[in-house]
């Protein structure tokens, strides 16, 4: 055995490096041709669609070696900038407690571990700490180790959680007693993630996925029973639908989400009799969207989009909860997005985002009276939160970080409006948050539409002379909001004279509703065309220039990465494309792929010819063209089941192949993860640390 792994490395060694440097892996070619409404599309590199095939295995270890000696040179570099970002971690963390059906929740790190320590505490925070889920020891022997889900009994005696040990989403489920931790004997594969107890103790609903790994269908286990008796109590037989169990905050009402992009439907029964038919709350129709908050009584409060593009609170009843009974409890707001909203005995206290930022909305239901917490940077983000399950609270908790601030977290007086800092993360390696400054500007997109940008850099260091490398971050998919987070690993670039900025681009939702159905299906470009005139302002107000402008974009950022560069091949030193979605239309016609069917909302279905042809216009695979490309450093992940590994190796042979200059386009993957690469908080960094390290090598530098 260790004879033929040393000649494979000397073969592939060979092959890399021939008598000289290193040489770009040429894939093979085995054309396969695709005719749709009459147009021919041939995909060269389709052959590597399957994993089984020991010869796409080995390509794909031929990439990662290619990619370690074009990077070798810079492994002092990715060393340095390892070493402070994980200085900057905060070794021993605890975060703020919890008080959850009688016990205080929260999780801590010990020095040098890649994973947290799940504890609570019984009643008080003095009472003696209890470790429900060890997860360093859990993970011993495991590259990939991620808790996908948890939920305790309502004694709390027993805790059902799901793990996944390959990144692919597909979770084995266990059930711990809590009082002595031996594990029951029963062992669920291939759940979701999602759980719920009923009010017996013994009786657990939880999620099974399908072959692509859609959340499909509810079955409701006894505990000590054998899991081949489970029961069905639900099946989504729409393949663009996933369901998810959930529970009302005092635990009386059990759910059932049903949800596509576009609609939604809910299902409820009581948690005291889980045997019964669970009752519709609204039927389903399309563009219809809500889902069920939490309730006070008989009172069911929902938010949803009926008659409300930037969606709204209502209230109704579970004897009669279709939406004719809806009332409005918030109303809606054109200027204003309502992301969700908590219902308390006195107060309601509700998260909007207004003008691209979020706001915390505090109602007096008493008095009638309203206010808004005051927040004070140029682009920040706030959270909402609270410390404990109960209905009558006085105060509030939320977090607060901006691009320069650190995650802080506030409790914050619902009637006199005081807030106390309680915590804030702490950043080592010397970080001294005076030293940087945020921004938010805009730029104004060719259909006259005004994009923010959100930017950071170290004072003293930007000058407006187009010297400034610039690191260009966005997503723009799905409605979710790219937000000015604080992220510590940014600072290594800032410290090195980087500017870093975050487009929030339309196919988010950063400026409501309208601004997520502005970039999605037959108005995606607009995703693109947004994210390159920011980029474009970016130089014309002289931040940076083209030859010092990077992009960086994951997932359907990925994607997005892919599409500009199409666009603009010459607007970008270089591109971090991480696990990016480039090949649309060939994985949009397969329904047995991962997400396919649930994503039609979203991208639109390539069988409808007009669909199609639109794809066509911007899909990255297929617009590869006979270009001078920037610098590529891309990733995928072995196990992926959200963007298959062979998405972004056949767009990297595509693009070598058109390449007209001369410029790297690396592929690294990672054997043995799925989309979101390495789970430990120090493994992950090192990823981190050589894509910074690509960039600075391409502007040649090398501390």
């Amino acid at each position: 055995m260790k004879s033929a792994t040393l000649l494979s490395a000397i073969l592939l060694s060979f092959l890399l490096f021939g008598c000289g440097g290193p040489e770009p892996v040429k894939a093979k070619k085995s054309p396969k041709t695709f005719v749709e409404f009459g147009h021919t599309r041939v995909d060269d590199y389709y052959w590597m669609n399957n994993p089984g095939d020991s010869t796409v295995i080995g390509h794909l270890q031929m990439e990662n070696a290619y990619t370690a000696a074009m990077l070798k040179h810079t492994e002092h570099l990715q060393k340095t900038l390892y070493d402070e970002m994980a200085a900057r971690i905060e070794q021993h963390y605890e975060s703020l407690p919890v008080k959850e059906n009688g016990y205080w929740l929260y999780t801590r790190y010990e020095e040098g571990k890649q994973y947290p320590v799940y504890c609570r505490k019984r009643d008080s925070l003095t009472a003696p700490e209890e470790v429900y889920l060890d997860v360093p020891a859990m993970a011993r022997g495991h590259q990939i180790f991620i808790i996908r889900g948890y939920a305790f009994s309502p004694d709390n005696r027993w805790l059902a959680y799901g793990v996944d040990t390959t990144g692919d989403r597909r979770c084995v489920l266990y059930i711990k007693n809590t009082a002595d931790g031996h594990l029951a004997s029963e062992v669920l594969t291939n759940t979701s993630g999602d759980y719920v107890w009923a009010d017996d103790n013994a009786t657990l609903l939880y999620v099974l996925n399908d072959p692509t790994v859609r959340a499909y269908k509810v079955m409701r286990h006894t505990l000590g029973s054998n899991p081949a008796g489970d029961h069905a109590i639900y099946r989504e037989a729409d393949s663009t639908f996933e369901v998810s169990v959930s529970a009302t905050k005092d635990h009386a009402y059990l759910f059932i989400s049903s949800r596509s992009t576009l609609s939604t439907e809910w299902r409820y029964l009581s948690a005291r009799n889980p045997v019964a038919a669970p009752v519709v709350i609204q039927p389903r129709q399309k563009d219809l969207i809500y889902a069920v908050l939490d309730h006070q009584g008989d009172a069911l409060y929902l938010r949803t989009n009926r008659d409300a593009k930037n969606f709204k609170l209502v209230k109704t009843s579970f004897t009669s909860p279709g939406m004719n009974h809806w009332q409005d409890v918030i109303p809606h707001r054109s200027d204003a997005l309502l992301e969700e909203a908590a219902v308390y005995t006195r107060y309601i206290v509700a998260q909007q985002r207004i003008n691209g930022l979020k706001q915390i909305l505090v109602i007096d239901r008493r008095l009638n009276q309203s206010r808004y917490v005051d927040f004070a940077e140029q682009a920040f983000v706030v959270e909402l939160g609270a410390a404990t399950d109960a209905y009558d609270l006085d105060s509030i908790r939320y977090t607060y970080s901006s691009l320069t601030t650190p995650r802080s977290e506030y409790s914050y007086n619902l009637q006199s409006g005081e807030k106390v800092l309680l915590k804030r993360d702490k950043v080592g390696g010397g970080f001294d948050p005076s030293l940087y400054e945020t921004e938010r500007i805009w730029a104004t997109a060719p259909d006259s539409v005004k994009v923010p940008v959100s930017i950071v850099y170290k004072k003293g260091m930007l000058k407006y002379d187009s010297s400034n490398p610039l690191l260009l971050y966005a997503y723009g998919s799905y409605g979710i909001s790219t937000d000015p987070y604080f992220n510590s690993t940014v600072i290594s670039l800032l410290d090195r004279g980087f500017i870093y900025a975050i487009a929030h681009i339309r196919g988010g939702q950063e400026m409501g509703r309208q601004w997520y159905e502005d970039g999605k299906a037959l108005t995606k470009k607009n995703t693109f065309i947004d994210f390159v005139n920011c980029a474009k302002y970016l130089i014309m107000q002289k931040y940076t220039a083209a030859d010092r402008l990077f992009a960086n974009g994951g997932s359907a950022g990925g994607m997005l990465m892919g599409a500009v560069i199409n666009m603009r091949p010459d607007l970008f030193r270089g591109v971090l494309a991480e696990v990016p979605w480039m090949d649309v239309i060939t994985d949009s016609e397969n329904p047995d792929l991962p997400l396919t069917t649930l994503e039609y909302d979203e991208w639109g279905d390539p069988g409808v010819k007009e669909i199609y042809e639109y794809l066509l216009t911007w899909s990255p695979y297929d617009n590869v063209k006979d270009a001078k490309y920037p610098a590529i450093f891309a990733t995928g992940g072995l196990h992926d089941t959200q963007v298959p590994y062979f998405s972004p190796a056949k767009w990297v042979a595509k693009v070598r192949e058109h390449n007209l200059g001369t410029n790297p386009v690396l592929f690294r993957v990672n054997m043995g993860a799925g989309h979101s690469g390495e789970s430990g908080r120090f493994e992950r960094l090192k990823l981190m640390a050589m894509k910074y390290a690509f960039m600075l090598d391409l502007l040649g530098r090398r501390e």
